[in-house]
This record gives C-alpha cells, sequence and structure tokens, in this order.
C-alpha cells in the first residue's frame, strides 16, 4: 500500500452513531461502512462540538470549539478571519473542495467592511468556508408563507430533476422528499404520517446516488493531492426514502426507546423542556416512532449501498490505495430516547457519532480492523488531514490534535482528558419559553470515560451522569450530595478549559517564546539601575555616545542653523 496522496472527508447528515451493523445495530446491516472499518480504525468514543448542524460542522472544519470560532447555530455567520481547514491544507500544498452541504452562512458584513467580493477567489472560499465548491447542495427546500428557508437549496439537485423530466417547480420536494397517492396527491415527506410511503423518485435520481455520481465526477477530474469534502443530505429529515428501501425494515425492527418513566418525572427543568416541545412530544409516541424509525434505516440502508460504490470504483480505478477514507456524521437523532426528538442535548445519542479513518500508508497496516476506545473530538479531523498533507499544524489555532499517531499504532489514546460539546439556543423559542435571556441560553458538555457533566446557565443546578454505572444517561445525578466532589472536580476542568488562551491566533507558540528575549535585543531596557547591571551586549548602542549640548555657554537653545 502507498502512503496517502489525497483525503476523501464524507460526512452523513444526522447518522447516529448506534445505526450502523459495525457499531452494534441487530438489524441495519451495512457491510460496506463495516467493511471500510475492517481496512481502518473504528473510533468508538467520537464526539462532535455542538449537537446542531451548522455550528457542528463549523468546529469541524475549522478544527475550533464553537466558544472559539462563534457559529453558534444555525445561519450565524462564521466570522470573517476564521481559518478552516481548506485555509490550513492549502498552505500545504493540498486542494480543498466541497460536494454536497456546509450548512455555512457567509460573514456578508464581515466581508463588505473588508472589501472582499463574493466572486472573487478569495471572497468565495471566505463565503464557503474555506473551500473550493464543485458542487454545494445543502439539500433542503422548505418553503413556507415567507418564502423559502434556503432560497440556494438543492438548487443543482432541482436542475437535475427537472431535466430528468420531474416536472414540478420544487422536485426536491414533491418528488424526491414525498410520496404520492392512487390521486396523484403530493404526500408530503414533512409529515411524519408519510414515512412508510416511497419516495416518489427513481431511487436512483434520489438525493444519496446523485451525491455519489457527483462525488466521483469531481475525483476523476481532480489534480491532486486534493481533499474532497463529499458531505451527504441523508439520513437527516424528511424522513422518506424511494423504493425498494421504504420496505425493507418495519415496527418489528424497531428499537424500544431508551428512556424510563422516573427520567421524565424527575428531569432538569432545562432537559424537561426540551422533552416536552412539539418535537419531542411527537417522538416518544410509539406509533410515530414506528412510522419514522424504518424509514431511517432504509436512507440508511441506501447510504452504505452507494458507500459500496464508490469504494468499489475507487478500487476499480486505483485510487484506494492512495486515498484516505474519512467516514463521519455532524450528530445524532434521538428518535424518541430520552423522550425527545431530534438532537439538541447532549447524550450520546446526540453527541458521539460514527468515526472510521482509513489510511493507506503502510504504517497504518498494524491498526487494521481495530477499534479505538480514546476520547475523540470532531476538531481532530483538521489536524490530521494537515498532518497528511505534509504540513506543520498550527497549534495556535487548531485546538484538536492530529490522529495519525493513533492510526499508526504510537498510541492508544488522546493527549486530552475529556470532551467539550457547546449549544446555544439563544435564538431558539425554547429560549423564551424558558424566560432566559441571550446571555443565559447557553449549555456546555464536559465528559470523559466515566463521567458527563451538563453545565446550563441561568442559575440551573447541574446535570451529571455516571457512564459506567449508567450508560443510557438515565438517572441524573446533579443533586446528589454523594457527587458533590465528583461534580467539583469535573467543573474545574470546565473552568480550565474556558480559560484556555484561544483568540490568540496570530501569533504561534514559537514566535511567543522568540519575543521572550526580543524587547531587550532591540533596545528596550527596563529596571536597570547601571549599564553594568546587563549584559554589555544588549547596551552596545547605549555606550561611549557623544552629543554637543543642547545649549551654548550663554544658556541659549542651540538650533542647527545657528552652527553653520
Amino acid at each position: 500500500m502507498a502512503k496517502a496522496k489525497n483525503i476523501l472527508f464524507i460526512m452523513f447528515d444526522q447518522l447516529r452513531w448506534d445505526y450502523l451493523s459495525c457499531y452494534g445495530h441487530p438489524y441495519l446491516d451495512t457491510p460496506n461502512i463495516d467493511c471500510l472499518a475492517s481496512l481502518g480504525v473504528r473510533f468508538d468514543r467520537a464526539y462532535i462540538q455542538s449537537p446542531i448542524c451548522g455550528s457542528s460542522r463549523m468546529s469541524t472544519y475549522t478544527g475550533r470549539y464553537v466558544h472559539s470560532h462563534g457559529a453558534s447555530w444555525n445561519g450565524i455567520p462564521l466570522k470573517v478571519g476564521e481559518m478552516t481547514m481548506g485555509d490550513h491544507l492549502r498552505s500545504a500544498g493540498m486542494g480543498a473542495w466541497l460536494v454536497g452541504k456546509t450548512h455555512m452562512r457567509a460573514d456578508a458584513e464581515g466581508m463588505a467592511r473588508l472589501g472582499l467580493e463574493p466572486d472573487s477567489l478569495i471572497g468565495a472560499r471566505v463565503a464557503e468556508c474555506g473551500f473550493d465548491v464543485y458542487e454545494r447542495d445543502d439539500g433542503m427546500l422548505p418553503e413556507g408563507p415567507d418564502g423559502p428557508y434556503d432560497p440556494d437549496g438543492a438548487k443543482a439537485y432541482n436542475a437535475y430533476l427537472q431535466d430528468k423530466g420531474y416536472d414540478s417547480d420544487n422536485p426536491w420536494h414533491d418528488f424526491a422528499n414525498s410520496g404520492l397517492d392512487d390521486e396523484g396527491n403530493v404526500l408530503s415527506g414533512w409529515f411524519l404520517r408519510n414515512a412508510p410511503r416511497a419516495a416518489n423518485v427513481e431511487e436512483a435520481d434520489s438525493e444519496t446516488p446523485y451525491l455519489t455520481r457527483r462525488g466521483m465526477a469531481f475525483i476523476e477530474q481532480a489534480d491532486g493531492p486534493w481533499c474532497c469534502h463529499l458531505s451527504y443530505i441523508k439520513p437527516h429529515w424528511p424522513y422518506i426514502v424511494p423504493e425498494p428501501y421504504c420496505d425493507m425494515y418495519g415496527p418489528n425492527q424497531v428499537l424500544p426507546p431508551v428512556r424510563s418513566q422516573a427520567e421524565f418525572d424527575t428531569a432538569h427543568p432545562v432537559l424537561k423542556a426540551f422533552m416536552t416541545t412539539k418535537i419531542g412530544e411527537t417522538f416518544s409516541q410509539q406509533h410515530v416512532r414506528e412510522a419514522v424509525i424504518p424509514a431511517y434505516m432504509g436512507l440508511i440502508k441506501q447510504c452504505d449501498d452507494q458507500m459500496g460504490v464508490l469504494f468499489d470504483w475507487l478500487e476499480d480505478t486505483s485510487r484506494m490505495d492512495e486515498t484516505m477514507i474519512v467516514l463521519t456524521s455532524d450528530h445524532g437523532d434521538f428518535l424518541g430516547d430520552h423522550w425527545m426528538g431530534e438532537k439538541t442535548f447532549f447524550h450520546d445519542t446526540s453527541t458521539r457519532v460514527p468515526l472510521i479513518v482509513y489510511d493507506p500508508s503502510p504504517e497504518a497496516d498494524a491498526t487494521r480492523g481495530t477499534v479505538c476506545d480514546a476520547l475523540v473530538e470532531s476538531i481532530d479531523l483538521a489536524p490530521t488531514f494537515v498532518e497528511v498533507a505534509g504540513g506543520a499544524t498550527a497549534g495556535h489555532i487548531l485546538e484538536g490534535e492530529s490522529l495519525l499517531p493513533i492510526l499508526h499504532g504510537a498510541r492508544a489514546e488522546t493527549l486530552r482528558e475529556y470532551v467539550i460539546c457547546e449549544y446555544d439556543y439563544s435564538g431558539s423559542p425554547l429560549a423564551a419559553r424558558l424566560n432566559l435571556n441571550v446571555r443565559d441560553a447557553v449549555m456546555f458538555m464536559i465528559a470523559n470515560k466515566r463521567w458527563k457533566l451538563i453545565h446550563c446557565e441561568g442559575g440551573y443546578r447541574p446535570i451529571l451522569f455516571d457512564l459506567q454505572n449508567d450508560p443510557d444517561e438515565l438517572t441524573d445525578l446533579g443533586d446528589s450530595p454523594d457527587h458533590a466532589e465528583v461534580l467539583a472536580q469535573m467543573y474545574d476542568k470546565l473552568f480550565e478549559w474556558a480559560r484556555r488562551p484561544s483568540q490568540r491566533t496570530t501569533r504561534s507558540e514559537a514566535q511567543l517564546l522568540e519575543m521572550r528575549g526580543d524587547a531587550g535585543r532591540r533596545g528596550v531596557v527596563i529596571g536597570i539601575y547601571d549599564e553594568n547591571d546587563t549584559p554589555l551586549e544588549l547596551t552596545t548602542k547605549y555606550r561611549s555616545r557623544k552629543a554637543p549640548h543642547w545649549r551654548d555657554r550663554h544658556g541659549n537653545p542651540v538650533r542647527v542653523e545657528d552652527e553653520n
């Protein structure tokens, strides 16, 4: 096997870590993703940095915590000046290209202030999260009384469907994400009761095969070395999938929900608020789960089949031996677990993601097919990619750590003691429901292999889970006197993390060390009483110098013209 020349960075949207057979799902068979795991390393404790699409992805793309980059919710722009994966890779001589979704919103005000035109090379990269764009498809074109959620959503895909004869002004909705009744009425995939229906689209024309082909089209024409971010839209809702996948799974393969009545009855006030949203109440109903989860499983099965298409093509075109493949997700999906739907809380159901890395280099032979229990974060991918590209990791900017030492068998663990996840819900209706101001509608999670602490601003008590004795996270120990010491220790670690100098990004550690003696060698002499109290070499410019007195013998100021 050869050294990795290129990187194929695959991200699925809303794929739960435990809904793959290699991670233990009893009914979902995902042989192609499992095969990738057998060729590389499967990480068992990989965590995202925010349980929502936009901010999670911004952390992955910047290699920085949400607290650092500031794009803390969907639609909040990544501020101009934040370096991204693409910036670091291009400095190392590797291109960075996007095929699919980023959920990134450009900082238009910041770009205008700096005079960056969106259609310039630099402006386009700033507006696209540091990537050069082969095809961006955020995959969402919902429409309401105030217009579309994202006017540019599914733009190229909709054009593709229209060219294929799907007659609609929004075939993304009417065909790819909706069913059809016998009278020709569109049964929208937005309504969960329609999830068991087959999407009214040829399977080859649905979103996942479409993006697979677009990814292969990019790779086929790409000049290396390159990093291709192939970012899929599914299995994110709408939960509806075309034939034959719509009939592959049924209610008898829906796992029981991970929840308890006591968990609901005694829930922390903030957690209870999430449980009792419309989404939580809907997904807490078993008939809803039995309608949605088989479709969700079908979407995942389709994703796995497309991985088989992609991996076979890489093998057939002799690219497998020169391409690192990384497969992960931006967050999970509660699906009724813990009385919630969606992803916006800190249970492992949401914050723990699949992460599989295949490295073709011979250095990785010793770890093929292994499972790693190290604490890993999504921010580790950027420094890993930079190292693969042969670049120097900017440790004062990138807050993660390279995974190559683990992939190559040099270490079994990362260097961190804990993982961090953050959620800012200040722009959510839930904040108003809890009567919280914008400052207090934020939460932080810190976890190690034993404990998970959740801190909610606004004067609330903490939430604490014992991950060893309560792996399902059903019993909150946050108000337990017996765990006061554990709470104090976890808070100490959270405060340690909060005190890191994360905004000191314009000088590297080496530059700061050099600066320590720099001023003295440039003539700044502070606190020295006598010239002999400091090394001679530092004060040579101040010794044995002569100058005329500024007054003449009559006491008058001497001007230059008087001397002439």
